[in-house]
């Protein structure tokens, strides 16, 4: 399955805090970030190889949060 070709999902792991930062690029040049909230090291360890579409499925979710 491709991605989705109206944004593009950039993951970046911070492994001491167990966390992913998420950037959302959109077609239209519009970029959001987000934050996960703190996961267990199982769950970290088993997102780092999270495809687009898998974090796209985890933003459906409340474990996460807005980074201005």
């Amino acid at each position: 399955m491709t991605p989705t070709l109206d944004r593009q999902i950039m993951a970046t792991p911070n492994e001491s805090q167990r966390t992913f930062t998420l950037r959302i690029l959109y077609a239209n040049g519009d970029l959001a970030k987000y934050r996960t909230i703190r996961m267990s090291k199982d769950e970290f360890n088993s997102c780092i190889y999270n495809t687009q579409n898998d974090w796209l499925q985890f933003l459906k979710s409340d474990d996460y949060y807005q980074v201005r």
